[in-house]
């Protein structure tokens, strides 16, 4: 088992500027690997102060590939439906030409309608996007001169420079959430999954979906799975849940309502159990609102 970080810059412009935020996350990588963690992280956002600040992972990585000299460098995760193939697969040969081929890929489908509206695409277009999107990608870091022709994007005898440094290809993960497709995908493919437990318990049959796919594929070993928890570490618990909690439920809440407004205009299948889950959701930032408000009035009195 390995142990990583990643950054996802929830961040509002008044209270933390683009330039404090890099320089701080930038001097936390370079702690992390001090420490012996083995990877960083960072997400692809846009337009919105939930991830906003990072619209291109890769710009963040390579300079964090400048500062490390041991770390993965991950895209957790990049989105096909607003990138181009041809420049997706140049701007991963050169990141793993700068950090001596220590990038790994993470690719994962949008899930915010106002990315979906602002780039102009169409949602119901989510899953072919992105499903074309990896396989193009793959032919144009794994072979020369290729010629393809997909749905949304055309590909005429192009070879993608440079070449990566990592052969066949660095490691590509796919990002999955509570879909069982998804870890089949990625299953069959041979890809890594990276996902977050939000569900608790719920992620086991999903894990042992997608190992059942990798070997009915024919895949050595088990795959291989990353798994996102947030944690925040103070020597007191109640001062520590008091000051995070409020965060996580702004993290929750802003990804719940983003699925279940992306699920509702696109008419995804699972529709029902992300409305249960945006219920659950807001139910469980209530309960923690109000925890957190006797938390604080605790430590209050404590403190004076």
């Amino acid at each position: 088992m390995e142990f990583g970080v990643q950054f996802f810059p929830d961040v509002k412009p008044e209270r933390k500027s683009g330039a404090q935020y890099f320089d701080e996350a930038l001097v936390l990588t370079e702690e992390a690997e001090r420490l012996g963690f083995t990877h960083i992280r960072i997400v692809e956002h846009y337009f919105h102060h939930y991830g906003g600040y990072s619209p291109n992972p890769m710009l963040f990585l390579a300079a964090a590939a400048q500062r490390t000299r041991r770390s993965r460098l991950v895209t957790g995760a990049v989105l096909p439906v607003f990138n181009h193939p041809l420049k997706l697969a140049g701007e991963i040969g050169m990141l793993d030409a700068l950090s001596g081929g220590r990038l790994d890929v993470g690719f994962a489908r949008a899930f915010l309608p106002h990315e979906y509206r602002r780039f102009g695409r169409s949602p119901d277009e989510s899953v072919a996007r992105f499903r074309e999107g990896i396989e193009q990608v793959e032919l144009l870091l794994t072979r020369e001169n290729i010629t393809h022709r997909g749905r949304f994007h055309t590909i005429e005898n192009t070879t993608s420079l440079p070449r990566p440094t990592q052969r066949p290809r660095p490691k590509f993960y796919v990002a999955a959430l509570n879909t069982p497709e998804s870890f089949a995908f990625a299953g069959e493919k041979g890809y890594a999954v990276m996902a977050i437990p939000l569900g608790g318990a719920a992620m086991r049959p999903l894990l042992a979906t997608y190992r059942g796919a990798w070997k009915a594929a024919g895949h050595p070993g088990d795959g291989e799975v990353m798994l996102a928890f947030h944690m925040f570490c103070d020597a007191d618990g109640e001062r520590a849940r008091a000051y995070a909690c409020p965060f996580i439920d702004d993290y929750l809440y802003f990804a719940g309502r983003g699925r279940l407004r992306l699920a509702r205009r696109s008419h995804l299948p699972g529709l029902s159990r992300l409305r249960q889950g945006d219920r659950q959701t807001r139910g469980v930032a209530r309960r923690r609102s109000d925890r957190v408000g006797r938390r604080v009035d605790r430590l209050a009195r404590r403190d004076h």
